[in-house]
Parts: C-alpha cells; sequence; structure tokens
C-alpha cells in the first residue's frame, strides 16, 4: 500500500535513534539473530500494535515533532499502523521504515495462500487479524540471513523497486545495480551471473608453460653466445701475439744469418789479400747476432753451420721467403717505431711510448692483445735471462717500473696450542720461521697438526688456546691486519661450480688486487695465472658442481689455487694443493709457486708424500710428528744429512720423505745401532738447536746426553689425571656442555675481531664490490634458469589449482583461497629463497676471510632475488586470479603477493644461513601452515589474538580480505561489517597491513645479516 501524501513519509521513517536501536542488535546477539528485536517503547509486552509486525510500520502523532538526526531518543510510534512501503523494509519490533540499501530489491510482498508465507520474504501474518495484509521488506542483515533482500544473480537493480535481467554480453553479480560487460573471450549468456574467465587463463597457463620450457632448453645460450664472441677476440689476440712473437724470432734468426754470413765472408776477404791470421771479431759483434747457449736464439729455427750451406740455403728458400723476409726487414729499418710488436726489439724503449694507454683500451680484443702481447714477451726474456727474477723480466717486458709486493717474513717461538676444554695439545713447542722467496713444505704424519700449523700462522684457529710468540717483519702484529695480501689455499676445492674457471679467477682479482690497478693490468695478472696453472683449454669450461660434471679433479684443484694467485699475495699458505693431483700436475703447480716465490712471495705449503722430483723442488721442510712437534725444520738440502747425523740413513731406492714419515708413523723403526727411537726425534732436534725440553717429555731422555742448560732442573713428568677422580656421566656432560658453549664463544669472538690494516692495499670499496657480486650472481641464476623455470611452473599449476578448487565466497570475501594461496606461496617461495644461501656458506667463508665485503655478498643477492619477488607473485596470479575471479583488482592482489613474498624471503634467509639445509626446508614448510592456524583462529583469547598479531600470515590474510571486501557496497555492508569483525579485521588498514609486511622481510634480513657475519660456517 502506497502513501498518497509526501508528507506522512517522514513520520513514518526510522530516526537515527530508531536505527542505532536496530543495528545494536547485531553487536549484541550476532547477525544470524535478527528475527525480532528486544522490547522497546513502542512495541513491549503491554503495548503491540499491528506496526510491530514484520512489513508493517506505523506514525507519530500530528502534533508531535520528528527529528530524523536524533540518535538518543526513540518517538512514539503507534498512530495510523500501514504496510511497508516498497523500497522500504520494516523490521519486526519496530515501528518505522528503514529505506533498503543500494543493491537490495524491496517489492511490495505478495501471500502465498499455499505456504501462508509473504513472497518473496519468510515472514507470516499474524493469527487472528483478518485486516493484515502482507507489506515491504522485514529485514536487512548479512546474506546468509537475508538473501531474500539481495538483487538475485543474473539481474541489476538500478533503484531498490526496479530489477532488470542481465543482457547478453554482460554478467551481473549478487547485489549489483549496474551490468558488466564481459572481456571479450568470456561467454556470457543473458541473466549470467558471472562471467568465466578461464580461457585466460587456459592461455596464460600454455604461453608461460612454453616460455618457461624455451628457458629451461635454452637457458645457457646467452652465456654461451656471449662467452663465444668473447673467446673468438681472446683468440685472434693470441694469434696475433704468436705471429709477432713468431715474426720476431724469424726476423732475429734472419739477421744472425746475414751477419754470421758477412762475418764469415770478412774473414775469407782478409785471408786472400792481407795473407794475415784471422782476427778475433772485437767484442760490439758478438753481441750482434751470436746465439749463447740456453737462450732463445739457441732454440731458433735450424740454421746450417757452414757458410757454403748457409749460402745454397739461402738461395734455395729465395724463391719462398726472401720477399716476406726482406719486406719485414726493411720494414724494420724504416720504421723502428711502428706499434707492430715484431717490429720492435725485445725490451725496446719505444714500447712503452707506442702501446696503447690503459684509458684507450676499451674493447676486449685490445686488452687481450696487451695481456698476450706482454705473456709473450715475457716468455722471451725468462728464455734469455735465466737469472733474473720474475719482477725484472716483467719489467723489463713491460717497460715500466718494477712492482714489488710488501715482503712478509713470518718467524714464530714456541708455539703451542691447546684444545680448550680438554688439554690436549695440537701444536707444541714449534719455534723457526718462513722467509719470502721460499716454498717451505710442512710434512708429518696424520695427527701431526699439519693443517693446524698452517692455520695458526694465517690467524684462522678457534677454540684452541695458542701460546709463544709469532712476529711478522720483526714485530709482534696480528696477522689478520695483512690478511688483504695474504693467500690461504683451503684443503676442500671451494670454488663455484657454476662459474667458469676464468670466471673465478677474473672475479678473485677484480675483488682483491688494488683498485687503482688499471683493469688491462688485472687481465694481465689473470692471463698469466691460467697460462702458468695450464688451465688454456679449459679456462671457458664450467668447474662443475655434484649434480653437474665439470673439468677434472686435478683442474678444479689448480683453480683453488689461482684464486689465491690472481691477488698477487705476498705470503701465500696452501693446504695440501698436490692431493688428488699426479706427478705432472703436481710439478705444473709446483713450477707455478716458484715462480711466484721468485717475485718475493712466502710460500708454506702441506705435501702429503710427495715424489722424490717434487720433494727437491722445495726450499725448506718443516717436519712435523704426531703431538704437533717438530722433528726438523730446515733445508731441503740438508734433511738427509741431520737423519744421517742420527744414525737414520735413507735406504736405496726409497723416497726420503716417505721413508721419514714411516718412521714418525711408527711403521719403519730406526736401526738399533742409531739407538734412536721415533719419540725421541722432537727432543733430538730440541737437543740439536738448544730448546729447552717440556717437564713431560723429559721421560724420553733415557740414552740421550743432555746438557745441563736443556735439562729442567725439576725433571717434572707431568701426570696430568694420573691422579684425576673420574667423573660421574652428569659432570661428563656439564663439562662438555661448557666446553661446546666457550667454543662457541670464541668463534662468534674471532668473527668480530678487529685489527689495523697494514697491508698498503686499497681493494675495492663496498660499492665497487657489490656490483662485481651483483654480476657474478647474476650468470649464476642465469645458468640455474632450468631450475627457477620449474619453480615458476609449480607456482603456475598451484595458482590454476587452488583458483579452481577454492572459489571466492561472497559471505567470508574469498578467506578460504587466501588462506590457501598464502600457505602455498609462502612454501614455495621460501624453498626457492633457501637456494640463496645454504648452498654457498663454505664460499662465503673463504670470501670474507680473504678481505671481501659481507655487506656486499648479501645485497647482490638479496638484489638478485628481488626478480623472483617480483616475478613470481605476476606468475601465480596469472592463474588463481582468472580461475578464482575474485571482486578485488590484478593490481591490489600483486601488490600484496609482492609484499609477503619479499617477506617470506627475508624469513627464508634466516633459515638457510642459521640452519643446515635439511632443518631449514623442513621449517620453511611448517612455519607457514602454523602461522596461518594461529592467525586464523577466532574468540581463543588476548592472548591468541596479540599471538596471531606477530604472525605474518595474518596481515597478509586480512591485507587480501579487506582489498575483496572493499569491493562489496550497498545492501554488503551489513555482510562486510560481520566479517571483519568476527576476523578482527580493519578495512582501513590495507596500507598498515603491507608495511608490516615489508617491515617484517627488512626485520629479518637484518637478522640474517647478523647471523650471517655471526655464525660463519667453518
Amino acid at each position: 500500500m502506497l502513501l498518497n501524501e509526501s508528507r506522512d513519509l517522514p513520520r513514518r521513517l526510522c530516526t537515527a535513534a530508531d536505527i542505532k536501536f536496530y543495528f545494536s542488535t547485531f553487536f549484541q546477539r550476532g547477525s544470524k539473530s535478527t528475527n525480532y528485536l528486544k522490547p522497546n517503547k513502542n512495541c513491549n509486552l503491554t503495548a503491540w500494535v499491528s506496526g510491530c509486525e514484520p512489513g508493517w510500520a506505523c506514525r507519530v502523532a500530528v502534533n508531535q515533532k520528528v527529528d530524523l538526526k536524533n540518535s538518543r531518543d526513540v518517538p512514539h510510534r503507534i498512530v495510523d499502523c500501514k504496510p511497508c512501503c516498497e523500497g522500504f523494509f520494516c523490521p519486526h519490533g519496530i515501528t518505522c521504515m528503514i529505506p533498503c540499501p543500494l543493491g537490495a530489491y524491496c517489492p511490495l510482498a505478495k501471500l502465498n495462500k499455499t505456504t501462508g508465507v509473504c513472497d518473496p520474504y519468510r515472514y507470516q501474518l499474524p493469527p487472528g487479524e483478518p485486516n493484515h495484509t502482507c507489506g515491504g521488506a522485514d529485514v536487512w542483515a548479512d546474506v546468509s540471513s537475508s538473501t531474500e533482500v539481495f538483487c538475485s544473480a543474473g539481474s541489476y537493480c538500478p533503484s531498490t523497486i526496479q530489477k532488470i535481467p542481465c543482457s547478453s554480453g554482460h554478467y551481473c553479480r549478487m547485489g549489483s545495480t549496474s551490468q558488466a560487460r564481459c572481456f571479450r573471450l568470456a561467454s556470457c549468456d543473458p541473466n549470467t551471473a558471472n562471467q568465466n574467465i578461464h580461457a585466460y587463463g587456459v592461455m596464460l597457463f600454455a604461453a608461460l608453460s612454453t616460455l618457461l620450457l624455451i628457458i629451461y632448453n635454452c637457458s645457457d645460450q646467452v652465456l654461451t653466445t656471449r662467452e663465444r664472441r668473447q673467446a673468438r677476440s681472446r683468440e685472434a689476440a693470441a694469434r696475433s701475439a704468436r705471429e709477432t712473437a713468431q715474426a720476431r724470432e724469424r726476423w732475429k734468426s734472419a739477421k744472425q744469418v746475414a751477419k754470421k754470413s758477412a762475418i764469415g765472408l770478412q774473414t775469407q776477404l782478409s785471408r786472400t789479400f792481407s795473407r794475415k791470421k784471422s782476427v778475433r771479431q772485437p767484442e760490439p759483434l758478438k753481441g750482434l747476432g751470436q746465439a749463447k747457449p740456453g737462450t732463445d736464439e739457441a732454440l731458433l729455427p735450424p740454421i746450417t753451420p757452414g757458410p757454403s750451406q748457409q749460402s745454397s740455403t739461402a738461395s734455395k728458400g729465395k724463391k719462398k721467403e726472401s720477399s716476406n723476409l726482406t719486406k719485414m726487414m726493411r720494414a724494420l729499418d724504416e720504421n723502428p717505431d711502428s706499434n707492430e710488436g715484431f717490429n720492435l726489439e725485445i725490451g725496446d724503449k719505444n714500447l712503452k711510448k707506442n702501446a696503447p694507454k690503459g684509458k684507450q683500451m676499451h674493447t676486449h680484443s685490445q686488452i687481450f692483445k696487451y695481456a698476450y702481447g706482454q705473456i709473450e714477451k715475457e716468455k722471451a726474456l725468462q728464455q734469455q735471462n735465466k737469472n733474473l727474477t720474475f719482477s725484472g723480466v716483467i719489467s723489463m717486458a713491460t717497460d715500466n717500473d718494477i712492482r714489488t709486493r710488501p715482503v712478509i717474513e713470518v718467524a714464530f717461538k714456541d708455539l703451542t696450542l691447546t684444545l680448550k676444554g680438554k688439554n690436549k695439545h695440537l701444536l707444541r713447542c714449534v719455534t723457526g720461521k718462513i722467509v719470502p722467496g721460499h716454498v717451505s713444505a710442512v710434512m708429518g704424519p696424520s695427527g701431526a697438526g699439519k693443517t693446524t700449523f698452517l692455520s695458526a700462522l694465517a690467524g684462522k684457529v678457534t677454540g684452541c688456546t695458542m701460546t709463544g710468540l709469532v712476529l711478522i717483519n720483526g714485530k709482534a702484529e696480528s696477522i689478520r691486519s695483512y690478511k688483504k695480501i695474504i693467500g690461504f689455499v683451503p684443503q676442500d676445492d671451494i670454488v663455484h661450480g657454476n662459474l667458469t674457471v676464468e670466471e673465478n679467477l677474473w672475479f678473485s682479482a677484480r675483488c682483491r688486487l688494488s683498485a687503482d690497478m688499471p683493469k688491462p693490468d688485472k687481465v694481465l695478472v689473470v692471463e698469466r695465472v691460467i697460462e702458468s696453472l695450464g688451465l688454456q683449454a679449459v679456462r671457458d669450461s664450467l668447474v662443475g658442481t655434484v649434480e653437474k660434471r665439470g673439468i677434472s679433479g686435478g683442474q678444479r684443484k689448480r683453480v683453488n689455487v689461482g684464486l689465491e694467485m690472481v691477488m698477487e699475495p705476498s705470503l701465500l699458505i696452501l693446504d695440501e694443493p698436490t692431493s688428488g693431483l699426479d706427478s705432472s700436475s703436481s710439478q705444473l703447480l709446483l713450477r707455478a709457486l716458484r715462480r711466484e716465490a721468485m717475485e718475493g712471495v712466502n710460500i708454506c705449503m702441506v705435501v702429503h708424500q710427495p715424489s722424490y722430483s717434487l720433494f727437491r723442488m722445495f726450499d725448506d721442510l718443516i717436519l712435523l710428528a704426531k703431538g704437533g712437534l717438530t722433528v726438523y725444520h730446515g733445508p731441503v738440502k740438508k734433511v738427509e744429512e741431520y737423519f744421517s747425523g742420527l744414525g737414520i740413513n735413507v735406504p736405496d731406492r726409497v723416497n726420503p720423505p716417505d721413508h721419514f714419515i714411516d718412521i714418525l708413523e711408527g711403521i719403519v723403526k730406526p736401526s738399533i745401532s742409531s739407538g734412536v727411537s721415533y719419540k725421541q726425534l722432537p727432543i733430538r732436534w730440541m737437543l740439536h738447536n738448544g730448546y729447552p725440553i717440556p717437564p713431560d717429555m723429559q721421560q724420553n731422555l733415557a740414552g740421550i746426553d743432555v746438557s745441563s742448560n736443556t735439562a729442567n732442573p725439576r725433571n717434572e713428568i707431568n701426570s696430568a689425571g694420573a691422579g684425576a677422580v673420574e667423573q660421574s656421566f652428569a659432570g661428563d656432560l656439564w663439562q662438555d656442555v661448557k666446553r661446546n658453549v666457550e667454543l662457541k664463544k670464541d668463534s662468534i669472538q674471532h668473527n668480530f675481531l678487529k685489527s689495523k690494516d697494514l697491508s698498503d692495499r686499497i681493494t675495492p670499496g663496498v660499492f665497487q664490490q657489490y656490483r662485481y657480486f651483483l654480476g657474478r650472481v647474476g650468470k649464476q641464476r642465469l645458468r640455474e634458469a632450468r631450475i627457477q623455470a620449474v619453480d615458476f611452473l609449480i607456482l603456475l599449476l598451484a595458482g590454476a589449482c587452488l583458483g579452481t578448487l577454492a572459489k571466492v565466497s561472497d559471505e567470508t570475501f574469498g578467506a578460504v583461497g587466501y588462506t590457501y594461496t598464502v600457505i602455498a606461496v609462502s612454501l614455495l617461495c621460501k624453498i626457492g629463497a633457501l637456494r640463496s644461501f645454504s648452498l654457498d656458506k663454505l664460499h662465503y667463508g673463504r670470501e670474507r676471510g680473504s678481505g671481501m665485503s659481507s655487506l656486499a655478498y648479501f645485497l647482490s643477492k638479496d638484489t638478485i632475488d628481488h626478480f623472483n619477488t617480483v616475478i613470481k607473485p605476476l606468475v601465480y596470479l596469472s592463474m588463481f586470479y582468472f580461475f578464482n575471479n575474485p571482486r578485488s583488482s590484478f593490481q591490489d592482489n600483486y601488490v600484496i603477493l609482492v609484499c609477503l613474498v619479499y617477506c617470506v624471503t627475508g624469513v627464508a634467509y634466516v633459515f638457510a644461513i642459521f640452519l643446515e639445509p635439511s632443518p631449514a626446508q623442513l621449517w620453511s614448510v611448517i612455519l607457514p601452515v602454523v602461522l596461518t592456524l594461529i592467525a586464523t583462529q577466532q574468540n581463543n583469547g588476548v592472548i591468541v589474538q596479540n599471538l596471531a598479531k606477530l604472525c605474518y600470515t595474518k596481515w597478509a590474510l586480512e591485507a587480501f580480505v579487506i582489498a575483496n571486501a572493499e569491493r562489496y557496497s550497498g545492501v554488503w555492508l551489513i555482510t562486510r561489517c560481520g566479517s571483519l569483525m568476527t576476523n578482527d579485521y580493519n578495512l582501513t588498514a590495507w596500507n598498515l597491513c603491507l608495511l608490516i609486511l615489508f617491515v617484517t622481510g627488512v626485520i629479518s634480513r637484518a637478522v640474517a645479516f647478523f647471523c650471517m657475519v655471526t655464525f660463519e660456517k667453518k
């Protein structure tokens, strides 16, 4: 029944107080308990007019004023009760009308005589009142309680009293006020509730899958093509340098032939015409063309000895070679200052002047041509000048001033290392020194403390108490002050397997050589190391990993050594560099090290059972016995003489080092006539050098003549533990715990030790190293593109499956699908991010120990991982969004996923750095599930709610629900508010959720960096 008078309508409308009273029921009883309201002024047990019935309303008295904005007082309204107007709803228990919201359809009800219900609503007429008819709508609540007032799906309601079916090519969701146009490929028939955009998802899936397959199969082509281009330019430069050297040598040999012919002709003429004895040529002529044995001239192409043979040979070869040779000689005579290398004498002073400057070398071919030209000249000079040092050879080749390296001499006196908590000696009373220009070998049986000795010299020992004195260049300084010019080659081949040989060496050179060294000189250093280590054939080959085969084990060992050689160290310490190498490879490596020693480098290395020829290539020998005691320390040439003085002679056809180690191991016993046991050999060395003998070793003095200045007058014997009382199991356990805590504390303190830099070398800064690390990590990621493609393919499948199975629910605004999304994306992205750090812990430890920047290393990894942070949400959403079709926009979902991936990547960094790989993977799987369960708990107390606020999953899920809920308005307001309040979400907190996710990612990265520099894996 419509009102005929418009002035009557305001008297029937609910005031602010009535609306407040109605909606307060949602907070007190819940959204599903709205069938009736609590008693009030107009409708109670004593006064119940027909306007209190659902779908009816009354008005106030004519003389009563109504203030619709009054939110305090409910007006007295019981006059002239009539059916509710269409477009309004009149709840059960109040006598006023409330306008229906947008998106609702509120027509007048009609009585269904079969059921007795007022359609399309659910209320019935009151019994005993024949004049009471069906009115308007009676309730507006959440969608589960009052679906009848919502504009039905497949239609749209431009007003609350008008409903229009959706036309073809359009779709209308529930509660729509207008129809939305479908996408081109979506099929939308009339009365369509939602468009089907699965076709876009299928197309994207096919396109992305094809792209990923292409990446999977062609991922190495980008780097391979680039390397092939560089290899061509490098080979051209090398070929040019070789041709230059060969042309130079041919010219020199031809010049020698001509001069020798002239000398012979002059001698014959003098004999014929002057009838005098042949006179010896003056000294200047001798220097012009005569070849000395052992020089380059002696290794030139064959020269006929006799004059007649020389002339005949020249006449025969004149037809073939005279023209080119004549041109070459004429060009040399006419233009001695030419830029071509073969037009210059070796060591010509014009070389420096005419060679292109460092700033002029822009292309790879120019740089490689410069480097290979210098290497060829160095080879020639080494043959001509056997007695020159390597620095002198390089100086003559480059016409530069000699670039000397700082000298490091390490002396040690009574060096003793004791394991903390166990009082076990790893090294004991080791005295001596290693000097620059010498190659020292450290040998001994297993358990002699050889590696510990090298670690002590390099300042890398933790968990031990060190006594004694270590002097650097005669001063008591920390060896860590010189770490920029100290190379330490570990026993394990810690080399990046997904980089080529040249890339490994080049990266080490760029980060560790002086920052002001020109790039051509750095290339020259790298090329020289590749040449000396015999790695030319595999320079462009991947080193390889356990899963992917690369270069051989011997070549990998040489690359491991080359990483330290390219930084031009002053002290080079190597731990078993020849283990696993054959004899020829070991000699090749040792020749390269001897060449470094000629440069003034102090080289000390552990060697296991070298061959005799290899053993003779060392300068000094440090022979250790079990317990870290010195048996011999001196020149290699005198070791047999020393042991012969003790009555220990090396049998025929027995390798001396093998014989000595067998004696120290106890396998071979010295002859009875010598009167020496292997346990007395360290004491013999102490007595030989006048060192004091520790008290607990004097029990082995039996049968040895001891001078009064070396024997300990107290003659004490260390009986530690002889009278000790055996502890209980709990006592032993407590001691072990204390020792482990102390060792961990010592390791952490060692990581944060600071020392003044005395190396006098300025290496590239953090920003420059960040650029170098960025390039290296980028190459590694390109070579791991297949793994990335698999990750993306799994994300595609997860998005398609979850988007299909978890449909958007209008009651929960897609919370279920978004919950699965948070878990799936967190899990998959964490597993992928673990690879960034979990596999490179040993590499980081080596690079940090050499002085490289930890911050640059961490930031470069994180920067490259930002690619996944940007791309992975796009890959997942390309499936999930088109199969799930939520109301929120693609952009909103993408921004949330980017923040979520950024957050979980930081958490994965912490797991990867702090935990071992297996526990890290387990935590990455369990944590998202547990945190999501905590975040979705409802009404479980204050503690659980506060705990949920610490879970990143809660903020990610809230951001997803808010972004979707914002698209629901009008008739959906009560449903939206009820759902948000139930989950404790705030509609205005979307930016806060994103900020918390971002801050969590930043904090987790800071924690990961702290763990990386604190708990470094040794």
